[in-house]
């Protein structure tokens, strides 16, 4: 029997962990802001990382710390707050279905940016895929009017930094181990973060127990959704491509609705064709 490729294994663990941070975050916010749990979301992971892994920053040259510094703030730093922002009013499913949108940006910043190639059939599938998005957004807005939908862009751009932060890696750090990777992006981002929380009333709220309890999904949320995923994130995309690695976004919807609905939320009709167009426009997309 043929053995399944690791890196198909390793998109199907990353499936799980990241479809379900979207519930995580939702579960944070009860009782934080977003300025909150993205920031310590961030001390949550820079702390556990630098003390499992510290010794690894010595495999990065001098000349990648600006990669590091600049891949730390486009695939965590940013998306951190936007994801974060974005689900105080719309739906953790939709925020995942919207995420998924990382292999047409990938795919649209690779061949402007970084040139890569890329055939007529991919374009269409941008295209489709973009056209999904709009109705999943539109459709939501109507059917939720209780919901600010213009927050939906958020996850768009975070979506966008995501697919920067493949292509950087890609072209830039495909030589650095994966764990340095990380532990460097999360030594570059403890300062800013503490910076962050500490501007806030954090300190003032900290003891309440509905704090305490949203602290404790955040940690759940940092050293899986964040530590382990992004290590086996970074060794995906260096065994495989950028549009492969962003590809895990197709698991992401169908886990994050999952959980939204055990939640209590639920999708419409449209919303869910919304969601369906966008799959197809990233499956053609990223076909080969």
């Amino acid at each position: 029997m043929k053995a399944v490729p690791s890196k198909w294994i390793i998109l199907f663990f990353l499936s799980l962990i990241w479809g379900s941070s979207f519930i995580l975050i939702k579960k944070g916010l009860v009782g934080l802001t977003p300025f909150q749990l993205g920031s310590l979301r961030m001390i949550f992971a820079a702390v556990f990382l630098l003390a499992v892994g510290f010794k690894s920053l010595r495999n990065i040259k001098q000349h990648q710390w600006k990669y590091i510094a600049i891949t730390a703030m486009m695939g965590t730093f940013f998306p951190a707050f936007l994801f974060s922002i974005a689900q105080t009013q719309i739906d953790s499913s939709i925020s995942a279905v919207l995420n998924s949108l990382t292999p047409l940006a990938a795919l649209v910043l690779g061949a402007l940016v970084f040139g890569l190639n890329f055939q007529r059939r991919q374009i269409f599938g941008v295209t489709i895929g973009l056209l999904g998005s709009v109705l999943l957004i539109l459709s939501g807005a109507v059917n939720h009017p209780g919901q600010n939908y213009w927050y939906a862009t958020l996850a768009v751009a975070g979506a966008i930094c995501y697919a920067v932060n493949v292509n950087l890696i890609k072209k830039y750090l495909s030589d650095v181990n994966p764990l340095s990777i990380t532990v460097g992006n999360f030594a570059v981002l403890l300062v800013p973060a503490l910076i962050i929380l500490f501007t806030t009333d954090f300190h003032e709220v900290a003891h309440l127990p509905n704090v305490t309890t949203s602290m404790l999904f955040v940690s759940i949320l940092a050293v899986f959704g964040t530590c382990v995923a992004n290590v086996l994130y970074f060794k995906l995309i260096q065994i495989s491509s950028p549009i492969f690695a962003s590809s895990v976004t197709y698991m992401l919807p169908i886990v994050a609705c999952f959980w939204g609905i055990l939640d209590g939320e639920s999708l419409t009709l449209v919303q869910a064709l919304g969601a369906f167009i966008v799959l197809i426009g990233i499956y053609l997309s990223a076909k080969k």
